[in-house]
């Protein structure tokens, strides 16, 4: 059983903690099998418990990304993210590391979070106003191979905001990462190249 993470110091902190879910799935459709669509992908995912999706796909025109944004807001109860992009469709934005906060734009400035990779920019982007954050990496990933050794197992623990791990995590590691003091977990790849993501879901879920 994984410890539950700190207590958070304010309100405004206990009001971003309940609303970040534990597990958030990243896209990347040029990992998925052949044969495999995007949207099929997530609503398998969906059906297994994901609340929330942070869409990358940062290649496609802009009205096919808005499209396909529209298609996972569809879903009942799935938070959908656009990563990088403010799109109207979308529930929010996932900034990377460089980007500042964005400027309101249909409520979306309330809810975003941004890709940080050390404590101070953990604190930055709560300073700015993040309702969370992706901390990375957290093991060896075979997304984005030789991206740097792991953080420290004290780099987890004890931030203003909900903190989500990124960059290797499974189901074998997810409790293990609560236990560090995270919030919760981030996923690409282990989820993109399963043949069956529902399940790779399932199984993080519990273990989270």
């Amino acid at each position: 059983m994984s410890r539950m993470p700190l207590t958070p110091r304010s309100a405004e902190q206990r009001r971003k903690v309940a609303h970040v879910p534990r597990l958030v799935v990243l896209t990347d459709r040029s990992q998925l099998p052949l044969g495999r669509g995007l949207v099929e992908t997530i609503i398998e995912c969906h059906r297994a418990g994901l609340e929330a999706v942070v869409v990358r796909e940062h290649d496609l025109e802009p009205y096919a990304r808005h499209a396909l944004l529209t298609a996972l807001a569809e879903l009942p109860g799935l938070w959908v993210i656009s990563s990088r992009i403010a799109d109207p469709a979308a529930h929010g934005v996932h900034l990377a590391a460089h980007q500042p906060p964005p400027r309101p734009l249909a409520g979306l400035a309330r809810r975003w979070g941004r890709s940080c990779h050390d404590r101070a920019d953990v604190e930055r982007a709560s300073e700015e106003g993040a309702s969370w954050v992706t901390l990375s990496p957290y093991g060896a990933s075979a997304s984005k191979p030789g991206h740097g050794p792991p953080l420290p197992v004290t780099a987890w623990a004890d931030h203003p905001l909900p903190v989500l791990a990124l960059g290797g995590t499974t189901p074998a590691n997810a409790a293990q990462a609560r236990a560090a003091g995270v919030h919760g977990v981030a996923v690409m790849g282990n989820v993109m190249r399963a043949a069956r993501p529902g399940d790779v879901v399932a199984r993080i879920l519990e273990a989270l």
